[in-house]
């Protein structure tokens, strides 16, 4: 693995030729979740059944909290307050309609990023694959919609439905556009429900979703690694 500063982001690459990105192999570019260090997710390049020499691109976002494992970061605040209402009066959490303040320039932000990591991996979009965790799940399909690029596929771990009335005139350009999503039943921090209404919004406008529940929370269980593995290795080499 190595370290570089792409886009005006702290960025782990692994994986390629070399096992630090090198190559002209496929790209997965995985973006972590809120509160989560910047190499949250770099493990996952060890464990997924991939084609050899898939590169591995991990962003860190671009904010630093004050709380949480070792580095804390994400690409937008949050409400903390309203989660804790929330929780407190029972209520289940819906962000379908929410359009948080700081997406528009984490999306800028992460545009001008993959134009950048496509200049220098000389990254073939029909090859390329964006996805993520939570937050850097919502993130990744909001670059989805907003992109011309022709992606392989998007990565939605344990994400949920945002920006409604934005998403949904934009999901309409993007038909038949290979999704894995996944979601754990019990999950407390971005409920069952919400998940589901995204993978509803897009199997409505077209676009092709591997679901995959499971009994659990907020996480990535090894099931999960272990079937998307061959989601990646069939978006990558379906051309």
């Amino acid at each position: 693995m190595r370290e570089e500063h792409l886009g005006g982001l702290r960025t782990r690459v692994t994986g390629g030729t070399d096992g630090k990105g090198g190559g002209r192999g496929p790209l997965v570019l995985l973006l972590h979740g809120f509160g989560a260090p910047g190499d949250d997710l770099v493990s996952l390049a060890d464990v997924l059944n991939v084609p050899t020499g898939t590169r591995f691109v991990f962003p860190e976002g671009p904010l630093s909290l004050s709380f949480g494992p070792g580095d804390a970061r994400a690409w937008w605040l949050i409400d903390m307050a309203r989660i804790a209402a929330d929780q407190a009066e029972g209520r289940v959490r819906d962000l379908s309609q929410d359009i948080p303040k700081g997406l528009a320039p984490a999306r800028e932000t992460m545009l001008g990023f993959l134009k950048e990591v496509e200049c220098k991996f000389g990254a073939d979009p029909r090859k390329t694959i964006l996805g993520g965790f939570s937050q850097g799940a919502m993130l990744s399909c909001d670059l989805m919609l907003r992109t011309t690029q022709p992606y392989a596929g998007l990565i939605q771990l344990s994400g949920t439905l945002l920006a409604t009335q934005e998403w949904a005139p934009l999901l309409q350009k993007h038909k038949n556009l290979p999704v894995f999503q996944s979601h754990g039943m019990q999950d407390e921090i971005l409920p069952y429900v919400g998940a589901e209404r995204l993978r509803a919004t897009l199997i409505h406008a077209g676009l092709s979703v591997e679901w995959h529940s499971f009994r659990g929370g907020h996480e990535i269980p090894r099931a999960v690694l272990q079937r998307l593995g061959p989601f990646i290795t069939k978006a990558v080499t379906h051309i």
